[in-house]
């Protein structure tokens, strides 16, 4: 069995537009949603082998808010450049390409290709994935190579709002 959560990134800053897209930090609300979603997942039992993220300042930010809850190592944690603004086959080869040692991943990036990712699961329509969304999904597949959203089975589907008003 494998398990993907995908987390889209928590709020960004648009403060100082001259800052590029690639580069924006994550704003207050972000530095706080990113941590409280991490200890929401940890808390609701679910369990993190690695983590994947867009290189992308607020996603690396916001995978590194999980690992550290999750307790991970700094080498559990990898950035992949096509993550940034994917669409969803490009974020299904990243998947795809995972070590089948890791069970359990976290993949961290931006919509629309979260949205339009989590909208290729059996039975699911999500509007949108809210900044810090999180979709859980298990898929009963060996290897990472045989995984697809269509195989895959929703668990849950988590945002900041759901908690936090």
């Amino acid at each position: 069995m494998k398990y993907i959560y995908l987390v889209r990134h928590a709020k960004s800053s648009w403060a100082d537009y001259s800052i590029p897209d690639h580069d924006r930090p994550l704003n207050e609300r972000g530095k706080r949603d990113a941590p409280f979603m991490a200890a929401k997942l940890l808390e609701s039992g679910q369990d993190i082998h690695a983590v994947l993220s867009s290189t992308a300042r607020r996603a690396r930010k916001t995978a590194t808010a999980f690992r550290k809850a999750f307790e991970l190592e700094k080498n559990q944690m990898v950035l992949d450049r096509s993550l940034y603004h994917a669409r969803p086959d490009q974020i299904i080869k990243a998947i795809q390409a995972l070590p089948d040692s890791w069970n359990s991943v976290a993949v961290f990036g931006h919509n629309p290709g979260f949205t339009d990712l989590a909208n290729r699961f059996p039975e699911v329509y999500i509007d949108n994935v809210p900044t810090c969304g999180i979709l859980g999904s298990r898929c009963d597949v060996s290897n990472w190579t045989d995984w697809s959203p269509e195989s895959a089975e929703q668990l849950f589907f988590y945002y900041p709002k759901i908690w936090l008003s």
